[in-house]
């Protein structure tokens, strides 16, 4: 039995839970479109982009924002988003950029950098930020693109995602044929063994 006893707000703070990671998103996005910083929405976010173009009930909520951009640009990204009440910080080796300086890690701004592998074991680097489209409110990374990441990263919460997208008819088999062998026999795992 849990002693964590609910709260009368708790509605509240889901909401706010999710509208807080918006506002980030949006915040950060105009920040480094004004500055000229070239980026794309990756991650959690990217995926929820692109599920809510077949289907806004499938979209999955995120607490953090993942950024692509090029490791050049880093210092020009910092320039324009610490105006924006956002603080830079490297944590473990890991480029963050907490929501103020008492922000949580868990809700910053993680920066994923074009070009380059996120651990050295991966099978592929991250694609480069101009692998994006353009919404009315900020910059995503293409379907091929996000799935590329996903695909390469494959933690448990990529293959969530990936069998959402899977589920969804985003992806299915064909893409097989546009991936790399490694990622596309990770796809052809994820397309046999769904549970």
């Amino acid at each position: 039995m849990s002693s964590v006893g609910l709260r009368d707000d708790t509605l509240d703070r889901m909401v706010r839970a999710v509208e807080k990671v918006r506002e980030r998103l949006l915040r950060a996005a105009s920040a480094l479109r004004r500055a000229g910083v070239d980026y794309a929405i990756a991650g959690g976010n990217a995926v929820a982009v692109w599920v809510a173009q077949i289907d806004e009930g499938a979209v999955r909520n995120t607490r953090d924002v993942d950024l692509l951009i090029r490791r050049a640009d880093l210092d020009r990204a910092r320039a324009a988003l610490e105006p924006a009440g956002f603080h830079y910080l490297n944590l473990a080796g890991l480029d963050l950029f907490l929501d103020g300086v008492t922000g949580s890690p868990r809700e910053a701004i993680h920066i994923l950098f074009a070009g380059e592998m996120v651990r050295p074991e991966e099978p592929s680097a991250n694609p480069d930020v101009t692998e994006s489209q353009e919404s009315k409110d900020f910059r995503v990374l293409t379907l091929e693109a996000l799935i590329r990441i996903k695909l390469t990263a494959f933690r448990r919460k990529d293959q969530v995602h990936l069998l959402d997208m899977l589920e969804l008819g985003l992806i299915d088999a064909t893409w097989c044929a546009r991936l790399s062998p490694i990622l596309s026999d990770r796809l052809r795992l994820l397309i046999e063994n769904p549970d």
